[in-house]
Parts: C-alpha cells; sequence; structure tokens
C-alpha cells in the first residue's frame, strides 16, 4: 500500500535512549542551577543580616563611653530578590528557620 518503509526497532530505541540521555542532561542542569540559587540566596541572607546588625549596633542612644551594645537583631526578613519557594526549600533543608510572619532567622550549627 504505502512505499515507506517500516521503521525498524534498532532505530527506535536509538531514538529513545538519546532522548533519555537528553532529559537526564537537562534534569542535571536544572539540579546544578536551583543548588546555585540556593547558594546565592543564602550568601544574601547572611549578608543582609550582617549589615542589619550592623546597623543596629551603631545606632544612636548609646552612653557616649560605652563600648557599644550588642546587635539583638537574630531574624529578617528574606532579601526580595528570592522567592518565597527559595526560602521555604532553604528551611525544608534546615539551613533556616521560621520565626513567623515572613521572618527567617539563620539555624546555629
Amino acid at each position: 500500500m504505502s512505499d515507506m518503509p517500516e521503521p525498524n526497532s534498532e532505530s527506535l530505541s536509538d531514538a529513545d535512549e538519546s532522548l533519555t540521555q537528553s532529559s537526564e542532561t537537562l534534569n542535571s542542569e536544572a539540579a546544578a542551577a536551583k543548588k546555585e540559587e540556593l547558594r546565592l540566596a543564602m550568601k544574601a541572607f547572611r549578608k543582609k543580616l550582617k549589615l542589619m546588625k550592623l546597623d543596629d549596633e551603631s545606632r544612636l542612644g548609646r552612653g557616649p563611653m560605652s563600648g557599644g551594645g550588642r546587635s539583638g537583631v537574630v531574624a529578617i526578613t528574606p532579601p526580595n530578590q528570592f522567592s518565597r519557594e527559595v526560602w521555604e526549600e532553604l528551611v525544608e533543608q534546615g539551613k533556616l528557620r521560621r520565626a513567623g510572619r515572613g521572618i527567617y532567622e539563620l539555624v546555629d550549627l
């Protein structure tokens, strides 16, 4: 009826194998990108926390003869350049702890 040759099973299995390899490559690239995003989010969180502590410690109102004071800042609103899902993933990994109302704190290791 048709002059088209029937595909042999060998060529189909090669195609399936190449699709599997390409999907594995995409999955590993996505995992690497997610890991990098989480690393950058933690770096941004630590930096913002450090700056908030420094700002709190340098506030006016301490005695002129005092050596300053320790900061009471332990939790902050995370940087907004990362989505809430990123912060929740870091909570699941045990790197951050929810302090309530969208505020997170570092977990002491």
